[in-house]
């Protein structure tokens, strides 16, 4: 930190771990599903408001924001985690264990909403030299499309917010380092869902039925076509079919086949010419065996750009925080991310915290069963925040 007299000097209060580790435990005993967060909301309505302070209200019934307003005029800047969790039945074996069957914190937005109270409330203490504005923003329905950051900005939670923060605890990256982006960081996920409907009969007779089976397998092997022969190899593109649902008996040929999959991308052309080729190839190979279709495309998410100006600002923070050699540089992924559409209102970053831990078994990747985070990264995700938010904002000394 440049100036010691704003802030803590470097070392964070020996409180801030082992509150943010219960508050995140507790949590994910607790998990709710998107648009689902009844009792998350209110657990962190009610934690905040014993902070003093702050103006809490609760933009969508599942959502909370609080507002931390300076005695001095200044910037704004919003601070956002998420708070729902994924339809995943636990495998883990800790004592702390998901107490709701079938629902489970496998992305780590536990550990997100953990390190947003805690810095809430290390930032309360500053309020009396505070140059304008935070805003913590604890966000509902990240994972279920269209997301909850939409509805947060139509309701009003990014009026006059300079910028915005982000943070994703991240299994890929070790415990101890932060994952920088700059520009694009993650695709769009667009879903689409493909019906072939022909004519079904008995497994012995095939021509008198239209095979839907084999009209679904040439349908897979053709939209391969869309990134090997039809996209600039120089684009991110990827078309992944993850379902394919047909029949029920080995001697009979089903009446439909249905496929499902996704579409990931970065560019808004490619992603057009994504959807258009689809359906094309999946119409001509219908149309080719006197068969019928039924075509379903979904947009997901817009894709996360990173705001290379206010990256470079948190980037300083990340230094800040755990040291040069740990802050890496990580290449886009295919993953997506609703933060996007806070990035279409205003410059938003969003930053990937070391949360991974070969030594301590902690290796599974997000959406697993037995995911888990190394609860050092807590710490870590609160000191970014206050030093970003120590550099973004001015504090009165």
């Amino acid at each position: 930190m440049a100036d010691e007299n704003k802030g803590w000097g470097g070392q964070l209060p020996e409180w801030v771990h082992e509150q943010a580790v219960a508050w995140r435990k507790h949590l994910h005993q607790h998990p709710e599903l998107s648009f689902e967060e009844t009792e998350t909301a209110q657990f962190v309505e009610d934690t905040l408001r014993s902070f003093g302070g702050l103006i809490i209200s609760r933009p969508t019934k599942t959502s909370v924001l609080a507002r931390l307003v300076g005695a001095y005029p200044g910037k704004t800047l919003a601070l956002r985690a998420d708070m729902d969790a994924l339809p995943i039945a636990e495998e883990n074996t800790f004592d702390y264990v998901s107490q709701n069957p079938g629902v489970m914190h496998a992305c780590g937005h536990d550990g997100h909403t953990a390190v947003l109270l805690a810095t809430a409330r290390l930032l309360v203490e500053q309020k009396e030299r505070l140059h304008g504005e935070i805003r913590f923003i604890f966000q509902h329905a990240e994972e279920l499309p269209p997301g909850g950051a939409r509805e947060l900005v139509e309701a009003g939670v990014l009026d006059g917010v300079d910028w915005i923060v982000g943070e994703h605890l991240a299994a890929q990256l070790p415990v101890g380092q932060i994952g920088v982006v700059y520009g694009q960081m993650s695709a769009s996920p667009d879903n689409f869902t493909i019906t072939v409907n022909g004519v079904g009969g008995h497994a012995g007779f095939p021509h008198r039925s239209v095979d839907t089976i084999a009209i679904g397998a040439q349908i897979v092997t053709n939209i391969q076509h869309i990134v090997a022969r039809y996209t600039d190899p120089l684009e991110r593109l990827v078309v992944s079919v993850t379902q394919f649902t047909a029949g029920a008996s080995h001697n009979v040929l089903p009446d439909k086949v249905t496929l499902k999959g996704t579409v990931r991308s970065f560019s808004e052309q490619v992603r057009k010419q994504a959807e258009e080729q689809l359906q094309r190839i999946v119409a001509g190979i219908v149309s080719a065996h006197n068969a019928q279709f039924e075509f379903q495309y979904v947009y997901g998410y817009d894709p996360v750009v990173n705001d290379e100006a206010l990256t470079r600002i948190v980037e300083e923070a990340a230094i800040e925080v755990v040291g040069k050699e740990r802050v890496v540089h990580n290449p886009p992924g295919m993953g997506g991310e609703d933060f996007s559409a806070y990035q279409r209102k205003v410059p938003g970053t969003f930053i990937n915290i070391g949360a991974g831990n070969i030594e301590k078994g902690i290796v599974y990747p997000h959406h697993h069963p037995r995911f888990a985070i190394d609860e050092d990264a807590l710490a870590n995700g609160v000191a970014l925040f206050i030093k970003a938010a120590e550099k973004l904002v001015d504090w009165q000394s």
